[in-house]
């Protein structure tokens, strides 16, 4: 029998060589995408670190009585993903805005409507895509509206197909894609909010490399 003393370290460094591949190929694709936008490294470098920084943000504009329904469940599973229930303490939920989520991708997609002089068709792609995403996105008992994350950016690759041979594709593609969700998946469901029995329901909230970020990503990449 062979015993080899340096096996641990050898599989501890293969292990962080994976995550650090992996962390560049997802730093490179969110690159590409930048650049398809037509943004500078300075302004994709600031959109990626208000992004970051952000997410963590929920700004409060209301806060509304909830029934009480008993218990709930610790951990609820939603199109195979795997939520954790946050204990809520009264019967009180703050509907909030999320600043990285929401905020700033509607900035964004303001200023490339502005910048490459597009209004008719980032607006129809956007409500095409935010009625779509309607259907799919369910409200989630103790979490908040969940949806699988790569339905948004095909539903919006497969509108900027059928527009057609349009210009700036790929600014297209993100604002209906991030716009999209809010409005489809966020916005709309604002009617079904009590049914969520959640502390905390924020509108475009799901963390940074989630959600509305990486729809808006792998919209611009399939476009």
């Amino acid at each position: 029998m062979f015993f080899n003393p340096f096996g641990f370290l050898f599989f501890l460094l293969f292990f962080l060589s994976i995550i650090f591949v992996i962390a560049f190929i997802h730093i490179g694709l969110i690159t590409i995408a930048f650049e398809r936008l037509g943004l500078s490294e300075s302004q994709a470098f600031g959109f990626l670190i208000l992004s970051l920084l952000g997410s963590s943000v929920n700004i409060p504009i209301k806060k509304i009585e909830i029934p009480s329904f008993g218990p709930m469940e610790e951990k609820v599973r939603f199109f195979g993903m795997v939520y954790n229930v946050p204990k809520r303490l009264n019967n009180q939920m703050v509907i909030a805005i999320n600043l990285g989520g929401a905020i700033v991708p509607f900035v964004l997609s303001c200023y490339l409507m502005w910048r490459n002089g597009l209004f008719f068709e980032p607006i129809v792609a956007a409500l095409a895509v935010a009625g779509l995403t309607y259907f799919f996105a369910k409200p989630v008992p103790g979490v908040g509206i969940a949806m699988p994350m790569l339905i948004p950016p095909l539903i919006a690759a497969i509108v900027v197909f059928i527009l057609g041979p349009v210009r700036h594709g790929p600014a297209i593609a993100y604002i209906a894609a991030t716009m999209g969700t809010l409005l489809g998946a966020d916005i709309f469901h604002l009617k079904d909010i009590k049914k969520i029995q959640a502390p905390l329901v924020s509108i475009g909230g799901a963390g940074t490399f989630d959600g509305i970020f990486l729809a808006g990503i792998i919209a611009v990449l399939l476009a």
